[in-house]
């Protein structure tokens, strides 16, 4: 059962890779006149997909290894522990060939982190076979699948709370929307900011709206070129855009939500 629940979580691994992938292809196609953002946000749905998949995965090993406590099957222990270690090694190549671009990236940071966790689950599957060929104990082979499953949860609620914190259009992680608004507040000739809304258009990129009132009006592009430049380089939003007023919030009328 140990075996059989390493091996689903793989499936669903593999499963993720391959939504990632095609969420990875369909972000590079270009914006068009229906999705005028392009569709960098499939890479998001794909996260949170990839979560689902692994907490249901998670679900059906549980409920099976409850089953088998009541009436444990034999365990070959050679074979299982032989099966696991092939994939130790398996999938610690395949955490590698993500370490270097987990940074920044949720979709490759969820790869790395679920094959690093798959090579620590394969450990705990030869231990498990170990185990039940030295004592011959039939519910060690349950125990551990109970232990995957903790693993498996555990590594992916993580993954679930930030992709759909990102998939309801939540400020990204590493951003604080309170330090964005006091720095275009310190811009010159800026004496109000207000309606800030900040959100992620894929797991990599950032945009931003906001309403500055300027009574002197803006000085030209290049100085709202210039703020949307600081504001790549301080908090990685890459795509700002603002509508400037010269009066306060109180005379914006009915320009949008409060933010």
């Amino acid at each position: 059962m140990a075996l059989l629940a390493d091996a689903g979580h793989n499936l669903s691994d593999v499963l993720g890779l391959v939504m990632a992938w095609g969420a990875y292809r369909l972000g590079r196609r270009p914006p068009n006149a229906r999705f005028t953002y392009g569709l960098g946000s499939s890479t998001i749905l794909a996260a949170l997909a990839n979560a689902v998949l692994l907490l249901v995965a998670s679900g059906a090993i549980l409920l099976e290894a409850v089953r088998r406590f009541a009436d444990p099957p034999p365990v070959p222990g050679l074979p299982v522990m032989a099966i696991a270690a092939a994939g130790i090694v398996v999938n610690l190549g395949t955490a590698l060939l993500f370490a270097r671009g987990r940074q920044g990236d949720i979709n490759i940071r969820g790869a790395y982190m679920h094959m690093a966790a798959d090579a620590a689950v394969s450990a705990g599957v030869v231990g498990d076979g170990l185990l039940t060929l030295l004592t011959g104990l039939r519910w060690i082979d349950p125990a551990t699948s109970v232990v995957i499953v903790v693993v498996i949860v555990a590594g992916t609620w993580g993954l679930l709370r930030e992709s759909l914190a990102l998939a309801l259009h939540a400020v990204p992680p590493g951003i604080d929307a309170g330090e964005v608004t006091a720095a275009l507040g310190r811009v010159p000739g800026v004496t109000g900011v207000h309606h800030v809304h900040i959100w992620a258009t894929s797991t990599t990129a950032t945009a931003l709206t906001a309403h500055l009132v300027m009574p002197a009006g803006p000085p030209g592009d290049a100085f709202l070129r210039g703020i949307a430049h600081d504001l790549e380089e301080r908090f990685a939003i890459g795509h700002a855009t603002f509508q400037v007023e010269r009066g306060g919030e109180a005379d914006c009328g009915d320009c949008g939500e409060a933010g």
